[in-house]
C-alpha cells in the first residue's frame, strides 16, 4: 500500500489535465447501470486505458470509461465499469476507482451493483439499499503495509453505509412510489453463480443479496473516511428449492429495467448534497 499514493497521484494528474474541477461525489455504475453517465453534463471522458495504473475491465456490460462533469449542480466522476476479483485483479486493484476519486478530492461514494436475491421477499427488478455487508471473497484491499496518509491501519466498519444518505434514499423511493428494500449484501469471489447450497448458506448467515463486487470498494472508501451509499438491483432470485439458470446477459437486461429507480435515487441524493454544501 505504500506505493498506492504515488500511483493514484499519477492517475489523478492525468484526469486533472483534462478536467480541472474537484469532484464531490464518485459514482461506480454496476452491470447494466452505466446509462446514468449519459445524464451527466459531461466535461471530460477518459477510457481506463488512458489512466495510468488502471487495469482493463472485461466484464459484460462494462464500458471501461470515466465520465467527469456536473450532475444536479454537483461535480461528479462516474465509472462505467469496475474491476472484479474474478477477472484476476487483486483486491487492492478492485478498489482503485475509490482511491482515484479520493485523490481527486471527493468525499462521497455512491456504488451500485447487480445482485442475486436470497431474501424470499425480493423479486426480480427490485432495488435493495445496502445497509451492511459480508465479505466472503476472503480478500481485503487493505492487506499489506498501511499508508497512514491514506487511512488508519484498522478502520472501523461498524457502519460502512451512511445512515443519513440511506434515509434520504428511502424518502425518495417513497415519493416515487417504488419499493426500496434494506438489506445485507454478501460478496463472493465468482465468476460462477451460486449453488443451491451456497444460497442457503448466504441466507442463514444473514445475507439478503449476493454479488461479486462492491465490498473492496466500500472498504477502501471507509479507510479514506468517505461517506458511502450503496444499492443493489435484484437481477435474479436464488431459490434453492426452485432453482433456475442465470446468465450474464440476462442479468444485464434486468438491471437495465430497474435503472430508472436507481437513477431517481441518485438524482435525489445528489440534489440533497447540493442543498447542504
Amino acid at each position: 500500500m505504500l506505493e498506492l499514493a504515488e500511483k493514484m497521484a499519477a492517475s489523478a494528474a492525468v484526469v486533472r489535465r483534462q478536467w480541472a474541477e474537484t469532484p464531490r461525489v464518485g459514482i461506480i455504475l454496476g452491470s447494466g447501470l452505466g446509462g446514468l453517465a449519459e445524464e451527466i453534463e459531461t466535461q471530460a471522458t477518459l477510457d481506463y486505458a488512458e489512466i495510468p495504473n488502471f487495469p482493463r475491465t472485461s466484464a459484460i456490460g462494462h464500458k471501461g470509461r470515466l465520465v467527469c462533469g456536473m450532475l444536479d449542480g454537483i461535480a461528479v466522476v462516474a465509472f462505467q465499469g469496475r474491476f472484479h476479483l474474478y477477472e484476476g485483479n487483486p483486491a487492492q486493484d478492485a478498489s482503485l476507482p475509490v482511491r482515484l476519486i479520493s485523490e481527486l478530492g471527493a468525499d462521497t461514494l455512491i456504488v451500485t451493483n447487480a445482485a442475486g436475491g436470497v431474501n424470499p421477499a425480493y423479486a426480480v427488478g427490485d432495488v435493495m439499499l445496502i445497509e451492511d455487508q459480508i465479505n466472503l471473497m476472503f480478500a481485503n484491499p487493505l492487506v499489506g503495509i498501511n499508508d497512514d496518509e491514506l487511512g488508519p491501519r484498522f478502520p472501523d466498519m461498524s457502519a460502512p453505509y451512511d445512515p443519513a444518505m440511506m434515509q434520504t434514499a428511502a424518502s425518495i423511493a417513497r415519493r416515487n412510489d417504488f419499493v426500496l428494500h434494506r438489506g445485507v449484501y454478501l460478496a463472493m469471489l465468482g465468476p460462477t453463480y451460486e449453488t443451491r447450497a451456497e444460497y442457503r448458506m448466504a441466507r442463514r448467515i444473514g445475507a439478503d443479496a449476493v454479488g461479486m463486487s462492491t465490498v473492496p470498494e466500500v472498504v477502501a472508501a471507509r479507510h479514506a473516511n468517505m461517506r458511502v451509499l450503496g444499492m443493489s438491483t435484484i437481477t435474479n432470485v436464488g431459490s434453492p428449492d426452485a432453482p433456475s439458470e442465470t446468465s450474464g446477459h440476462a442479468v444485464i437486461d434486468v438491471a437495465k429495467t430497474a435503472a430508472p429507480k436507481l437513477t431517481a435515487v441518485i438524482h435525489g441524493v445528489i440534489q440533497s448534497l447540493a442543498s447542504h454544501p
